[in-house]
């Protein structure tokens, strides 16, 4: 739920840079909530160069509509999109709806949306904490609810939930977001069972620290700069795009026996 504007994510998913092509993704529709910026953008630009049908939310309606608008200008296929608050349960299934009457019912459903606002311990109302679930943990639920009827319409599908490393490697500052974080898991593997006699698949990919415009200005600073140095294995930066790959991966029929996982794309932080 980034309010940034950011350019189109380069291009690593296509065959010429030597990245996979998933051809079962070709007119695959896809649904990804807060795809307007930051990981989501880079989601959303993965599916569309692998020749998906794609709809997404966000509230960022000028990086949104700049996201849609570069897509088709560069020959894919232009994306449908709604400023849509997640925190509506309501307005987010009505998208849902009013985007699979546009592309179709959804093969993929990516839970993106997200916001990691710092806070102290001391500084949390009730009021904050349920505003912080609102947007970080009950929209992926009402998410499924709404696209499971089309998945079983199709006869398969594929959900992918955005965890996080955070809550794992204890990073302090957080707490409300790293509470939501940690229920992906739950979310994933409570659901599994139900979905996969559907032949639905659900994981969760979880990123370490990546270097999203918003991270950049907000957060990264000298001394993060240092403990991407002292927890990471690989000294490279964690891109938008790295998720993106595997977000691919899972919803492909490459993943078609996995289902109830976690994927950690961390550089090996966790």
């Amino acid at each position: 739920m980034s309010h940034l504007a950011t350019p189109l994510p380069p291009a690593p998913a296509d065959q010429a840079s030597g990245f996979a092509h998933f051809p079962s993704l070709a007119n695959r529709a896809v649904f990804v909530t807060g795809g307007g910026s930051g990981i989501g953008a880079a989601i959303v630009s993965a599916f569309a160069r692998q020749g998906a049908r794609v709809a997404f939310v966000d509230v960022a309606r000028p990086a949104s509509e700049s996201l849609a608008q570069q897509l088709a200008d560069a020959g894919h296929p232009r994306p449908w999109w709604r400023v849509c608050d997640v925190r509506d349960v309501a307005a987010l299934q009505a998208s849902i709806g009013d985007a699979a009457a546009q592309l179709g019912d959804f093969s993929v459903l990516v839970n993106n949306v997200a916001n990691d606002d710092r806070h102290s311990l001391e500084s949390v109302t009730p009021a904050y904490y349920d505003e912080r679930m609102a947007v970080n943990e009950r929209p992926a639920f009402f998410a499924i609810q709404a696209v499971v009827p089309g998945m079983r319409r199709l006869g398969a599908g594929s959900v992918i939930n955005l965890g996080s490393v955070s809550w794992q490697s204890k990073t302090p500052g957080f707490a409300c977001y790293t509470i939501a974080k940690a229920s992906v898991n739950g979310l994933t593997r409570g659901l599994a069972k139900t979905l996969g006699q559907d032949r639905i698949r659900i994981n969760t990919v979880s990123p370490g620290w990546v270097m999203t415009e918003r991270q950049i200005k907000l957060w990264l600073d000298a001394e993060g700069e240092q403990e991407i140095r002292r927890n990471q294995c690989l000294p490279d930066r964690l891109q938008a795009h790295d998720i993106a790959r595997m977000v691919l991966f899972l919803a492909s029929d490459d993943a078609a026996m996995c289902t109830a996982q976690e994927f950690k794309v961390d550089a090996g932080w966790a």
